[in-house]
């Protein structure tokens, strides 16, 4: 599988599970209507319609494309990690049982590990 050229900050964040500075990231308050993909290998993951602002820092989702997020237990054993189920890129975490939305689920996810592409794109 071919993988787009990353930044080295993007593979930190991607590769080396890393996690960018709250509040820095440029999806955080974006709102644009479309789908967000995968950084390194363009598989879309979130519809923009499941995307809330959750005002913790990072772009949130209350629901992913189906089959397009992997959830694998966090070495901390408290966390749940979230990755990209084509490549194993690393995308953030995912909590439930906060109430935020109806479906009690927020993927708060690196802007770094994402790309956005317009509905009429």
């Amino acid at each position: 599988m071919q993988f787009n050229p990353l930044t080295p900050e993007e593979k930190y964040i991607i590769e080396q599970k890393g996690t960018e500075r709250p509040f820095t990231g440029k999806y955080n308050d974006f709102d644009g209507i479309g789908q967000y993909l995968c950084k390194r290998c363009n598989t879309p993951l979130y519809q923009s319609s499941d995307k809330f602002h959750a005002h913790c820092g990072w772009p949130s989702f209350d629901d992913e494309i189906q089959g397009a997020v992997e959830r694998i237990a966090d070495k901390d054993g408290r966390r749940t990690e979230i990755v990209c189920a084509t490549c194993k890129a690393h995308l953030g975490h995912v909590f439930e049982g906060e109430y935020l939305t109806p479906k009690n689920t927020r993927h708060c996810v690196n802007s770094l590990s994402l790309l956005f592409r317009a509905k009429n794109e």
